[in-house]
C-alpha cells in the first residue's frame, strides 16, 4: 500500500490533506495549552481558598486551632494546598512535554512538506515542460509534411503542363525536394522527442512521483504517529501525579481520623474551667420570726414617731444598710418623706449601674486577677514559661557572646575583645529583669495554686452569682487591682458619685437596731473592702454574719459594734446558727 501507486494522480488531494493533518495537530496544540492554563487558574484558586482559611497569626482563630477537628480542617487546608501542587505540575509537564514539542515538531512538519510538494511540482514541470516540447516537434512535423505534399503536387502539375518552360519545372522539382527533406528532419526530431518524452515520463509516474508520495506517505504516518505519543503522554503526565494526589487524599482522611471528640471537650475544660464550686442549696427565709420581733420589740407607738415604723415592713430591710454605703453618725437633718426620696431615686439616671459595668473595657490586670482561679492558673503559668525561654534565649546569647569574646582574647586579630562588654552587660541586664519578672508571676503562681480548692471540698460558694468571674474579681465595678492579694483602688470620682447616691438614704437607717448574728464565717481571702458599704478582712479570720446573701453575691458581717459592712460571699465560708433568732432554715 503505497500513495505513489495507488494515488498517483492525486497530488492536489495529497496536499490538502496533509495541509490537513497539520491544522489537527496545531488543534491539538491549543486544546493541550488550555488545559494547562485550567489546570493553573484551578490550582490558583484552590491555593487562594487554603490561604482564605488558613488561621491568621497573633488572633483568636490560631488558639482555636488546638482542638482537633480544627487541626484536622488545617491538614486539610494544607493538604488541598499541596494538591494544587500538583495541578501545577501537570500544567508544567504538560507545556514542556507536549505543547513545546509538539510547537517545534510542527515547525519541522511544516518545512519537510513544504520540500516534498516542491519537489513534486518541479517534476510536474518537468514533464509539462517535455509535453510541450513534444506537441511543438509533432506541429511542425505535420506542418512539413503538409508543406512536402504541397510542393510534390505542384511538381506534378507543372511537370504536366506543355507551356510551362522547362526552367520552371526543374525550380518546382527543387523546391519539392526541399520540402521533403525538411519533413524528414521533422519527422527525425519528432521521433526524437517523442523517445524522450516516453522516458520522462515513465520516469515522473514510475520513479519520481511514487518517491515523493512515498515521504509524504512516511511524514503523515509519523505525524500521526507524534500525536498518538502526545496523547499517552498527556495521561501519563496526569497518571504520575494520581500517587502524590492519592497522597493528599490518603491525608486528609488520617486528619479526619485524628479527631477525638474526648479530647475536645477536655480542652473545653481546660479552656473554660473557673475553678469554683457549683453553689450550694438556698435556704428556706421564715419572714415570719422577724415580723413577731417587729411587733413585739418595735411597736407602733413607740417614741420613735409614724415616721420611722414607715421603714419596718419587714424583717428583711429591718437595720440593713444600703449596699456599699456606711452609717452616717453625724446629727441629723431636716428629712423628706421616704417615698418622695425613693421617687426622686428611681426617676434619677446614676452614673454607675452596677460594678461590672464599671470593669468593661478596662486594661487586663497584670496578675490576670480578672480571671476565674483555673483560668488564672494556666494564664500565669503560660506567661511563666514565656518568660523562661526568653531567659533561656537571652542566656544562649550570653554565651554566645561570651565565647566570642574568648576567641577575641586569644585571637586579638579577629576582633576587639572591649567591643563585646557592653553587649554583654546589656543581656546580662536583660536577664535579670525577665528573672525579676519571672519571679512576680511565679509568686503569683504559688499563691494561686495555694488558693484553689481541692475537689472534695464542700465549703459554701457563690460563684455563680458574679458571670463567671474569679473570687478577686467578684467586686466587678473596682478598678484595675494593684496586687495579686485582690485589694482594689477606686478613683475619687467614682466614690462621689456613690456617695451622692447614699446621701439620700443615709439619714433614714441612722437610728436602726443593730442586728443580731445569725451565725459566723471564716474569711478564705484576703478582701481590702475600699468602697462604700464594704468592710476589709484578713484570710482565716473569723467574723459575725448578721445578714445573709440575698442572691447578690454579698453578705454582711461584724467584726465589733461599731464595724460591719458587705463582703463578696464567695471570700467566706459561712457556718449558720440555726437557733439563732432570724436565722434562716434549710428546705
Amino acid at each position: 500500500m503505497s500513495w505513489g501507486t495507488e494515488l498517483w494522480d492525486q497530488f492536489d488531494n495529497l496536499e490538502k490533506h496533509t495541509q490537513w493533518g497539520i491544522d489537527i495537530l496545531e488543534k491539538y496544540i491549543k486544546f493541550v495549552k488550555e488545559r494547562t492554563e485550567i489546570e493553573l487558574s484551578y490550582a490558583k484558586q484552590l491555593r487562594n481558598l487554603s490561604k482564605k482559611y488558613q488561621p491568621k497569626k497573633n488572633s483568636k482563630e490560631e488558639e482555636e486551632y488546638r482542638y482537633t477537628a480544627c487541626k484536622a480542617f488545617l491538614s486539610t487546608l494544607n493538604e488541598t494546598n499541596d494538591y494544587a501542587g500538583q495541578h501545577e505540575v501537570i500544567s508544567e509537564n504538560m507545556t514542556s512535554q507536549i505543547t513545546a514539542e509538539l510547537a517545534r515538531y510542527i515547525q519541522e512538519l511544516k518545512q519537510e512538506r513544504k520540500s516534498h510538494f516542491h519537489e513534486g511540482r518541479k517534476a510536474q514541470q518537468h514533464i509539462e515542460t517535455c509535453w510541450k516540447q513534444l506537441e511543438s516537434s509533432k506541429r511542425r512535423f505535420e506542418r512539413d509534411c503538409k508543406e512536402a505534399d504541397r510542393a510534390q503536387q505542384y511538381f506534378e502539375k507543372m511537370d504536366a503542363d506543355i507551356n510551362v518552360t522547362k526552367a520552371d519545372v526543374e525550380k518546382a522539382r527543387q523546391q519539392a525536394q526541399i520540402r521533403h527533406q525538411m519533413a524528414e528532419d521533422s519527422k527525425a526530431d519528432y521521433s526524437s522527442i517523442l523517445q524522450k518524452f516516453n522516458h520522462e515520463q515513465r520516469e515522473y509516474y514510475h520513479s519520481h512521483i511514487p518517491s515523493i508520495f512515498q515521504k509524504i506517505q512516511e511524514m503523515e504516518e509519523r505525524r500521526i504517529v507524534r500525536i498518538g505519543e502526545s496523547m499517552k503522554t498527556y495521561a501519563e503526565v496526569d497518571r504520575q501525579v494520581i500517587p502524590i494526589i492519592g497522597k493528599c487524599l490518603d491525608g486528609i482522611v488520617k486528619a479526619a481520623e485524628s479527631i477525638d471528640q474526648k479530647n475536645d471537650s477536655q480542652l473545653v475544660i481546660e479552656a473554660y474551667k473557673s475553678g469554683f464550686e457549683p453553689p450550694g442549696d438556698f435556704e428556706f427565709e421564715d419572714y415570719t420570726q422577724p415580723m413577731k420581733r417587729t411587733v413585739s420589740d418595735n411597736s407602733l407607738s413607740n417614741s420613735r414617731g409614724d415616721g420611722k415604723a414607715e421603714l419596718k415592713f419587714g424583717g428583711k430591710s429591718k437595720g440593713k444598710l444600703w449596699p456599699f454605703i456606711k452609717k452616717n453618725k453625724s446629727p441629723k437633718q431636716q428629712k423628706e418623706p421616704l417615698s418622695h426620696r425613693f421617687n426622686e431615686f428611681m426617676t434619677s439616671k446614676p452614673k454607675i449601674h452596677c460594678f461590672r459595668s464599671l470593669k468593661r473595657g478596662g486594661a487586663t490586670p497584670e496578675d490576670f486577677s480578672n480571671l476565674p482561679p483555673e483560668q488564672r492558673r494556666k494564664k500565669l503559668q503560660q506567661k511563666v514559661d514565656e518568660l523562661n525561654k526568653e531567659i533561656q534565649k537571652e542566656m544562649d546569647q550570653r554565651d554566645a557572646i561570651t565565647k566570642m569574646k574568648d576567641v577575641y582574647l586569644k585571637n586579638p586579630q579577629m576582633g576587639d575583645p572591649a567591643s563585646l562588654d557592653h553587649k554583654l552587660t546589656e543581656v546580662n541586664q536583660n536577664i535579670e529583669k525577665l528573672r525579676l519578672e519571672a519571679q512576680k508571676f511565679e509568686a503569683w503562681l504559688a499563691e494561686v495554686e495555694g488558693r484553689l480548692p481541692a475537689r472534695g471540698d464542700q465549703a459554701r460558694r457563690q460563684s455563680g452569682m458574679y458571670d463567671g468571674q474569679t473570687a478577686p474579681a467578684v467586686n466587678n465595678c473596682a478598678q484595675d487591682r494593684e496586687s495579686p492579694d485582690g485589694s482594689y483602688t477606686e478613683e475619687q470620682s467614682q466614690e462621689s458619685e456613690v456617695k451622692v447616691l447614699a446621701t439620700d438614704f443615709d439619714d433614714e437607717f441612722d437610728d436602726e437596731e443593730p442586728l443580731p448574728a445569725i451565725g459566723t464565717c471564716k474569711a478564705l481571702y484576703t478582701f481590702d473592702g475600699q468602697n462604700e458599704g464594704t468592710i476589709s478582712v484578713t484570710e482565716g479570720e473569723t467574723l459575725y454574719v448578721i445578714e445573709e446573701d440575698k442572691g447578690d453575691g454579698w453578705t454582711r458581717i461584724r467584726r465589733s459594734e461599731d464595724e460591719e459592712g458587705y463582703v463578696p460571699t464567695s471570700y467566706v465560708e459561712v457556718y449558720l446558727d440555726k437557733n439563732a433568732k432570724g436565722a434562716k432554715t434549710y428546705i
